[in-house]
């Protein structure tokens, strides 16, 4: 068994806040931003704790805040569309997940199959219905019926890890040298 990291070990406590973040930071995600229109306005979000849920049925699952002002709306929509970004839109990503302000102001976007933003330069697009939402304590888990997926581009996606936007670099251009890195 490896010892590489036996050197340093830092226990973390449960219900430090800080800690649990700390941890869960070194586990790099993708970005999306789930997109609606409600009300004929479009409305949106930032998320990083999108996931495929399922194969067969399509599924897919994320978990916004319960804080969130964006989220009731989509939910009244009843369906949306993930945009998963490209490693070039890190400040649509910040514009998409300030509260407060007309988040879609010179946002480039298109109605997707469902009606719902499909964002200009995102890599690729995943159409949904709402299925289900389940409590996830301080945030609520959505589960979501895929309806469509489009592909848009050949970029490479946009990574968070430890509390920043990460790209890599080497390791997909190594393994897709048809990508722009």
């Amino acid at each position: 068994m490896s010892d590489r990291n036996s050197h340093y070990v830092q226990e973390v406590a449960v219900e430090s806040v800080p800690g649990f973040k700390s941890v869960l930071g070194r586990f790099a995600t993708g970005v999306a931003v789930i997109t609606a229109c409600h009300d004929g306005a479009p409305v949106g979000f930032t998320c990083q704790s999108f996931s495929a849920l399922s194969l067969d049925p399509p599924a897919v699952c994320f978990c916004p805040a319960r804080s969130s002002t964006s989220w009731p709306r989509l939910r009244a929509a009843g369906r949306f569309c993930v945009n998963i970004l490209a490693h070039d839109q890190q400040e649509l990503c910040r514009q998409l997940a300030r509260s407060g302000t007309d988040k879609f102001a010179g946002v480039q976007w298109t109605p997707s199959a469902n009606g719902a933003p499909r964002l200009e330069g995102a890599v690729a697009t995943i159409d949904c219905e709402l299925d289900r939402e389940l409590d996830g304590g301080d945030h609520t888990i959505v589960i979501a019926r895929v309806t469509a997926l489009s592909e848009h581009s050949d970029a490479a996606p946009l990574l968070y890890y430890r509390a920043a936007f990460a790209q890599l670099h080497t390791q997909i251009a190594q393994l897709h040298p048809q990508l722009r890195v």
